[in-house]
């Protein structure tokens, strides 16, 4: 029986700094849905409703997990959002942030990627991210 509980202790992402899953790098939806499944505590259901409304808002949406933190673009095209866990909250990039209306609130050392905080307890205004989403898939991407 102990192996048992070994194995499956084994095939369960390690947690990083801050609780984020560590997820191998790769193209698709299963190492999203991977990371998310992985992601701990209540930031679980704040990812997937994040996944949900990303796929609703741009259909055919492009998935990957780079840097332990889940992607999304147009294929061919670049990445325009990932998210990522922190101790305290899930940080959303929008990487073409400083052009959507209105801006994202929080800024980045980077020149144009702005930040959005999700903490435990927060109501997700579902209409405005799904807005940014919209508006930041018809941006350039972000090539990485």
């Amino acid at each position: 029986m102990a192996k048992t509980s070994s194995t499956a202790q084994a095939t369960k992402p390690a947690l990083l700094a801050g609780g984020n899953p560590q997820i191998a790098k790769a193209d698709g939806d299963a190492p999203v849905q991977a990371y998310i499944a992985a992601m701990p505590g209540w930031k679980s259901e704040v990812g997937r409703r994040l996944d949900a409304l990303i796929v609703r808002t741009v259909p055919g949406v492009h998935k990957a997990v780079k840097w332990n933190s889940p992607f999304y673009g147009i294929e061919g095209e670049g990445w325009f959002l990932s998210f990522h866990c922190f101790a305290k909250y899930v940080k959303v990039a929008f990487f073409r942030g400083t052009s959507l209306k209105p801006m994202p609130p929080l800024e980045s050392k980077s020149q144009d990627t702005r930040y959005f905080h999700i903490h435990e307890g927060d109501a997700l205004d579902e209409v405005q991210f799904a807005a940014w989403v919209k508006q930041a898939s018809e941006l350039p991407g972000e090539k990485m």
